[in-house]
């Protein structure tokens, strides 16, 4: 791997290396887990959604805009009060927030319990308490925000199976949080995975999730992910 950085200083170079090697230690390898024995039911409805918060936006996102049957997925903010949802607040650690990906989805095409199993399997390591990877802190916990009680339901009980069935190595910590308000993030971390994939943040650390996800999904993977914004955009300001 090939990365093109400024050398315009050694205090930046360390800094960068420094993060490098953090992130090199912090990629998340995929578990074949098997699906939720108890699942949704068609409704009729034409559109669903789903809230997941799984470590830093980018790659869950990253993720979930490359699964069929998803017709959006918003980076965001969840858990906290709207007048600190705001990326340098959140970065804090104390406004209850975490980093969120809300989906929105076709009911008919895929259902919440396939998009809680690839958010156990591929999008974040649920065993890890209050971080993922390099990322430490509350904001960055594993929590599901159910939209209601059968979302509950049914990753209640997706829990329960996999802890009965010892996939994961440690003890499952993803909690379950009601009624929190989801807010969009910032312009310019939509779509960031897809508009920075040289990024090294996102080559060390999310690039593979997506890799993980042709490969153990094979049948829902889509070449080209749904966007939340045109690809022009800001560049990056953070993680």
């Amino acid at each position: 791997m090939t990365i093109r950085v400024s050398t315009s200083t050694a205090a930046f170079v360390g800094v960068l290396l420094t993060a490098l090697l953090g992130c090199a230690q912090a990629e998340e390898k995929a578990v074949v887990i098997p699906p939720p024995a108890f699942d949704e039911t068609p409704s009729g409805a034409a559109t669903a959604t789903a809230t997941f918060a799984g470590g830093c936006f980018w790659g869950v996102q990253g993720v979930y805009q490359r699964v069929q049957g998803v017709l959006k997925a918003v980076s965001g903010y969840a858990g906290g009060k709207q007048e600190t949802a705001q990326y340098e607040m959140v970065g804090s650690g104390v406004t209850g927030h975490a980093e969120t990906v809300q989906i929105t989805y076709d009911p008919s095409k895929i259902t919440y319990g396939k998009l809680l199993q690839i958010y156990f399997s591929v999008a974040h390591d649920p065993t890890q308490l209050n971080r993922q990877g390099p990322d430490h802190g509350t904001q960055y916990r594993s929590t599901i925000f159910p939209a209601d009680a059968k979302q509950r339901e049914i990753a209640e009980k997706y829990i329960a199976q996999l802890e009965a069935a010892h996939v994961f190595r440690a003890k499952i910590v993803t909690t379950l949080e009601d009624g929190k308000a989801f807010y969009p993030a910032e312009a310019y971390h939509q779509d960031f995975l897809v508009r920075n994939p040289d990024y090294p943040y996102i080559v060390i650390n999310d690039i593979p999730k997506v890799r993980n996800l042709s490969q153990l999904f094979p049948e829902i993977y889509r070449l080209q992910p749904v966007l939340v914004m045109p690809r022009a955009g800001a560049g990056p300001r953070g993680g």
